[in-house]
């Protein structure tokens, strides 16, 4: 016979009063999110340009292909 599973019993979250040490961190949290945020969104636009620029490759190189396949032919 196979035992019960065992719960596991995890303190409560007290709510206690914003520290200002708490704040503070807080802050400075949010302050890297944004800066992180910003970064990522460069990164994202400069991907963006790089994946079009893949894109016309790829399409010019399959343009040339077929070109070259129908003069062969």
């Amino acid at each position: 016979m196979t035992a019960p599973r065992r719960r596991l019993v995890r303190p409560t979250p007290t709510s206690e009063p914003r520290s200002p040490e708490r704040q503070a961190r807080l802050q400075r949290l949010r302050q890297r999110l944004e800066k992180e945020r910003a970064t990522l969104a460069r990164w994202m636009a400069r991907l963006r340009r790089a994946f079009h620029v893949v894109e016309k490759a790829q399409r010019q190189v399959g343009r040339l292909e077929r070109q070259i396949a129908r003069e062969e032919a």
